[in-house]
């Protein structure tokens, strides 16, 4: 059943071109998540049973948010979400996805390279048909939306298990769990000659990828490990965690350190 349920607006949702930045117990409040998902829907254009892509970096705070949405888009029209496994999927990945899949956009959660875990950072922002992130006028838009918004709309069926990839139903939508890799890792191989780094690979030259517990963990593991067959091991830190393991996926001389280290010592890979 869809439900109609009353909340007050915020005065600090003002999206950037990177959406809606704040700390998680921020996020956490009650309506507030929804309250700027509804504001998106309100103004964002699509067609009546419209797809929309939703997924996020894994970071705290990403799995519950995922959810909301995607009960909130069931009881707001589309007719499909189409959502990464386990709630991942990295925003070059996302928006290669509303493309492919003819979108009308995709809810994107992630606060970039900004520390995660309960009192880390957390982001949501909107990308629109072309994959690219939401003009002003949207953004605009929806700012000024949630600065008189009374009420949003929730399905109230049980969320949907994300860990199992395939198709089912809330209300009217279909939910698909996709593999958030694979049609990135197609994309890849059009745009980079994967034989040659195939070849180079093969023949001796040494690589090692720092993940640092991000979001780009399982790309890396698929794209550089699996298909261009770079010996295991060679990504490190792959597994996303919701506070990164505690680090700062930040990939500079300060937070990948240790990879630097492995880089400059006398026996190191020849690329990170």
């Amino acid at each position: 059943m869809i439900e109609t349920i009353a909340t007050r607006p915020f005065d600090d949702q003002k999206p950037g071109t990177s959406g809606l930045r704040k700390k998680v117990p921020h996020f956490q409040q009650k309506h507030y998540a929804e309250n700027f998902i509804q504001s998106i829907f309100d103004v964002a254009e699509r067609q009546p049973g419209a797809t929309l892509v939703i997924g996020g970096d894994g970071r705290f705070f990403n799995r519950e948010v995922v959810q909301t949405a995607i009960r909130m888009a069931a009881a707001n029209g589309f007719g499909r979400v189409v959502v990464g496994k386990d709630g991942i999927l990295s925003t070059p990945a996302a928006s290669n996805m509303i493309r492919q899949r003819k979108a009308a956009g995709g809810i994107i959660l992630s606060a970039s390279h900004n520390p995660g875990g309960p009192n880390g950072d957390f982001g949501i922002k909107y990308n629109i048909a072309n994959g690219g992130p939401a003009p002003e006028a949207i953004t605009e838009a929806t700012f000024t939306r949630s600065k008189e918004i009374a009420a949003y709309k929730m399905s109230d069926a049980p969320s949907p298990d994300l860990s199992v990839l395939g198709e089912t139903t809330i209300e009217d939508m279909v939910v698909e769990v996709v593999d958030p890799v694979a049609d990135y890792a197609k994309l890849m191989q059009t745009l980079f000659d994967f034989d040659a780094i195939r070849a180079l690979i093969a023949g001796g030259f040494r690589i090692k990828f720092d993940a640092m517990h991000a979001v780009t963990g399982p790309y890396a593991k698929a794209i550089i490990e699996g298909l261009l067959g770079a010996p295991a091991g060679t990504v490190m830190n792959g597994v996303p965690l919701e506070d990164f393991g505690g680090g700062h996926p930040d990939p500079n001389a300060v937070h990948a350190h240790e990879l630097i280290e492995l880089l400059m010592a006398p026996d190191g890979p020849d690329f990170g």
